[in-house]
């Protein structure tokens, strides 16, 4: 036997009846021969981590736009915190830990720069709409490496339906969508205290008492329960207190920090940026560089200049405004 088809035999002498085996996990778009060391869902976490794309996320928006200090979290370290809370969920339930983490570290592929400032103007700019999702299926799909990482049919629906309104067909996918949910509300928390906007004390009691104090006891707690109602069952659930507490704090977050003036001041700049950026691309093709328009396998040009500033990193995002919009002294 190979290394990965004892793994394949592990799982299924020691996981769930519930979970996603590694021989489960569909077709991938392209037929290629199994990997004698790993499994389809340990090769596609690898190729994840290793694509341009998932490099990128370290100098793209989660929440604060251009934070001054190191601390404040960026696309890529909510990834990381996502896949963390996936695991431990997916661990204690034996389910597919490698499944879970090959969906969360993939999940944010195709998202803007600028956060969902970004996410918005592509959203109206283009005449089909942009959701991050579906571009972070289209990153995996078609635009990293040449046609794709050939990802397997089980993390890629996983990918998909991690926000909207379809659900993800495993259990896997359903942990990684809901452990999207308490990554962000509870780490934006923590960058919102840090930034001024909020305070510990600010947390309506309410949803403290349910959830506890602090950044540690709220995920734990989140964790707790999930797994509380979700063992020997189907689907991912969690118990009706906890998941009101964090819809409550969701909701909470929005009217204090996601919509806070002070922490949006510059929301209105980065979107511009987007937005001239766009119809200047529009206007002028030539200006995207050769090998994007190679990888959109396209000739439609709305489609190649949102995968190009889709792909963008902030500082390239704000790099290129000033190259193009932002006059240069003469050298006399």
């Amino acid at each position: 036997m190979t290394l990965r088809e004892k793994f394949e035999e592990r799982e299924k002498s020691i996981l769930s009846p519930y979970a996603t085996l590694s021989t489960q996990g569909g077709d991938r778009c392209r037929e290629e021969e199994p990997c004698d060391l790993r499994t389809a869902f340990q090769r596609d976490r690898d190729r994840v981590i290793h694509s341009k794309a998932f490099r990128r996320l370290k100098h793209k928006t989660q929440v604060f736009l251009a934070p001054e200090g190191d601390h404040y979290r960026t696309r890529l370290t909510h990834t990381l915190e996502v896949s963390q809370i996936a695991r431990t969920i997916a661990r204690a339930l034996f389910l597919n830990e490698d499944l879970t983490e090959a969906i969360a570290l993939g999940h944010d592929l195709g998202h803007t720069p600028f956060g969902h400032t970004g996410e918005r103007a592509l959203n109206t700019l283009c005449p089909q709409g942009f959701h991050h999702n579906e571009q972070s299926l289209r990153v995996v799909n078609v635009l990293e490496r040449k046609g794709g990482l050939n990802l397997t049919q089980a993390v890629r629906d996983g990918i998909l339906c991690h926000t909207g309104s379809k659900s993800p067909q495993t259990p896997e996918g359903e942990i990684v969508r809901i452990a999207d949910r308490i990554a962000y509300i509870n780490h934006d928390i923590d960058d919102a205290v840090r930034a001024g906007v909020l305070s510990e004390e600010d947390i309506p009691k309410e949803y403290s008492d349910i959830l506890g104090i602090g950044h540690t006891q709220r995920i734990n707690s989140l964790i707790r329960s999930i797994i509380t109602s979700s063992e020997g069952k189907p689907c991912i659930t969690m118990e009706d207190t906890a998941h009101q507490a964090m819809m409550g704090l969701r909701q909470f977050m929005f009217e204090n920090v996601y919509k806070n003036p002070y922490a949006k001041s510059e929301e209105s700049k980065f979107y511009a940026v987007v937005e001239a950026l766009f119809e200047k691309l529009m206007q002028n093709p030539e200006l995207i560089p050769q090998n994007v328009r190679k990888a959109s396998g396209t000739e439609d040009t709305m489609l190649i200049v949102r995968d190009y500033i889709a792909g963008m990193t902030d500082r390239y995002a704000v790099s290129l405004f000033e190259e193009i919009f932002v006059p240069k002294a003469w050298n006399i």
